[in-house]
C-alpha cells in the first residue's frame, strides 16, 4: 500500500483541534497503521496456506471489516460509485490482488524484510509510467532519487553479497525476487488506474477492491478445500481484519490529516518495521550491505516523494 499514491480519504469524523494537534493525531495514526502492515509477513508464514487462500481471506475479512466500519461510522453513500468509477475501481483491485497474491508468494521464497522492500519500488514504476504514457514531468532531483534507490534495491536484495560469495543466491530466492518485483509493478498499475476516478477516497476503493477479490478468487477455496480447523484460521481471518481493515482505516484517517511531505516521511514506518519484526520474531537478520541497500533505497524514495510534494 503507497499512501501517497492513493485518492484523497476524509478520514474518522473531524476533531475540533488546532492544526498541530491534527498533524500529531495523523502521525500517531499513520505510524500505528504502518506498524501493523509491519507484521503482515507474520501472519503470511505463520498461517502457512497457499498464496491465493491467502488473499481471499484477506478480501473477504478485510471487506467485514471496512463494511463495519463504514456502517458504524453511517458513510453507506460514499460506497454507491458511478459505473465508470466502479470499473475502475474494480479494475484496480484486481491488480491489488494480483500484487498480494505474488508477494505472498515472493515472502517465504525470501524473507519478508526483503520482499517489502523490494515491492517499495513501486513509487519509481508510477514515476516512469506517468512519464511515459502520461507525459508527466518529472525532475533531475527524481531521476537521481530514482538512481540511488535502484542502488539500494540490488544492494538489498543481497546483490553484493552475492557477488562475493558471501551468500548463494539459490533459484527460489532468486524466483522470490522476481515475484516481489512482479508484486511492485502490478501495485504501480492499480494507482493508474484508480487516479482516473472521480471524487472516491482511497477507503472506497479499499473496499471495492476486497469486493473484487473475494468475487474474483473465490473458486479457489470452494475447488482446493478450506484449511483445516485451528490457528490458520485465526492468521487467515487476521490478514483481513488488521491489516486491511484497521490498518488501512488507521493510515488514511492519518493521510488526511498530514501535510504531503510529512506523510512522505511516514509512510516508510513499514518497511522499516517489517525489516525489525523479521529480526525480532524469526531472527533473519539482513547483512551489512542489505541494511545499507534498504537505506538507500528508502531515502531515494523519501526524496522523490517530497520532490513530488513541491510539485
Amino acid at each position: 500500500m503507497n499512501s501517497q499514491n492513493a485518492p484523497a480519504f476524509t478520514g474518522p469524523p473531524a476533531f475540533t483541534a488546532t492544526h498541530r494537534e491534527r498533524e500529531t493525531q495523523g502521525q500517531w495514526l499513520m505510524v500505528s497503521g504502518g506498524l501493523l502492515l509491519g507484521t503482515l509477513g507474520i501472519f503470511i508464514e505463520e498461517a502457512g496456506q497457499p498464496a491465493l487462500t491467502a488473499v481471499w481471506f484477506r478480501c473477504a475479512f478485510g471487506l467485514l471489516a471496512l463494511t463495519l466500519w463504514f456502517a458504524l461510522s453511517r458513510r453507506w453513500g460514499e460506497l454507491l460509485l458511478s459505473r465508470r468509477d466502479a470499473a475502475l475501481a474494480i479494475s484496480g483491485g484486481l491488480f491489488m490482488v494480483l500484487s498480494w497474491t505474488l508477494f505472498f508468494e515472493a515472502v517465504p521464497r525470501t524473507s519478508m524484510s526483503v520482499a517489502t522492500l523490494v515491492v517499495h519500488v513501486q513509487p519509481f514504476l508510477i514515476m516512469v509510467a506517468g512519464t511515459l504514457w502520461l507525459g508527466e514531468r518529472v525532475s533531475r532531483r527524481q531521476w537521481g532519487a530514482a538512481l540511488v534507490a535502484l542502488l539500494g534495491l540490488g544492494l538489498a536484495t543481497g546483490g553484493l553479497d552475492h557477488a562475493f560469495g558471501h551468500q548463494s543466491a539459490d533459484a527460489r530466492y532468486l524466483q522470490g525476487i522476481a515475484l516481489a518485483l512482479g508484486a511492485a509493478l502490478a501495485y504501480a498499475v492499480a494507482p493508474l488506474l484508480l487516479r482516473r476516478a472521480t471524487g472516491a477516497s482511497a477507503l472506497v476503493m479499499a473496499w471495492w477492491q476486497c469486493v473484487a477479490g473475494t468475487v474474483a478468487l473465490l473458486w479457489w477455496p470452494l475447488t482446493q478445500g478450506w484449511p483445516a480447523p485451528g490457528p490458520a484460521w485465526g492468521w487467515l481471518a487476521g490478514m483481513g481484519v488488521v491489516h486491511t481493515g484497521l490498518a488501512y482505516v488507521l493510515v488514511y484517517g492519518g493521510v488526511a490529516r498530514l501535510s504531503a511531505g510529512r506523510m512522505a516521511v511516514l509512510q516508510f514506518v513499514y518497511p522499516a518495521s517489517a525489516v525489525a519484526f523479521d529480526a525480532l520474531v524469526y531472527g533473519r537478520t539482513l547483512s551489512a550491505s542489505q541494511l545499507a541497500g534498504g537505506v538507500c533505497l528508502l531515502t531515494g524514495l523519501l526524496v522523490a516523494a517530497r520532490e513530488r510534494a513541491r510539485a
